[in-house]
């Protein structure tokens, strides 16, 4: 594949507010899809009203609903009074942004919650959000502020050149004084 020439294309606002709509739509159908299915097959199992189902189903429906939430709040649009829009948002599909560890943790927790059906112990799969979230702010922020070399002396070195001048000016003060 030939390196493509020239600058690269920014997206425009309208684009930035059509793809952020498609990606709220997209993740809205896949929490109720999968939602739908994981009530559907516990109530055919009867195992809805186990203490454990009912405490792990409330931890999903949080992380899913705070997860949406802030993904819906980041991509708010912003629109003059006429109408006409001002600001997108912030652009949910951009590589590296915040809204895609957002985008991570509803696919893990959609994944978890419908390999529980198989087994509770698929539960235990969820522990990699919180892993996830210490590597990134190790890499970021801890790792860079641990491993950083200690600095060095400040005095620059000294050629031999001025450290003959250093030492004669030093003579003339001291004859001076005496």
């Amino acid at each position: 594949m030939a390196p493509q020439k020239g600058k690269t294309g920014t997206k425009g606002q309208k684009q930035i507010l059509e793809e952020n709509e498609a990606t709220l739509k997209f993740y809205r159908n896949m929490i109720a899809a999968v939602s739908a299915i994981y009530i559907i097959v516990q109530l055919a199992f009867g195992n809805v009203f186990s203490l454990t189902n009912i405490f792990l189903y409330a931890l999903v429906i949080a992380s899913h609903g705070g997860s949406y939430k802030f993904m819906a709040y980041m991509s708010a649009a912003k629109f003059t009074e006429n109408g006409q829009l001002l600001d997108a948002g912030t652009d949910l599909n951009m590589d590296g942004g915040l809204a895609e560890y957002t985008k991570d943790l509803i696919i893990l927790t959609s994944g978890c919650q419908l390999l529980s059906l198989i087994s509770n112990y698929f539960w235990l799969l969820w522990l990699l959000a919180p892993g996830q979230a210490f590597w990134v702010l190790w890499k970021n922020f801890l790792g860079p502020y641990f491993m950083q070399k200690a600095p060095e002396d400040n005095s620059p070195e000294i050629n031999e050149k001025k450290q003959k001048k250093l030492e004669r000016r030093k003579k003339r003060q001291q004859n001076v004084r005496f």
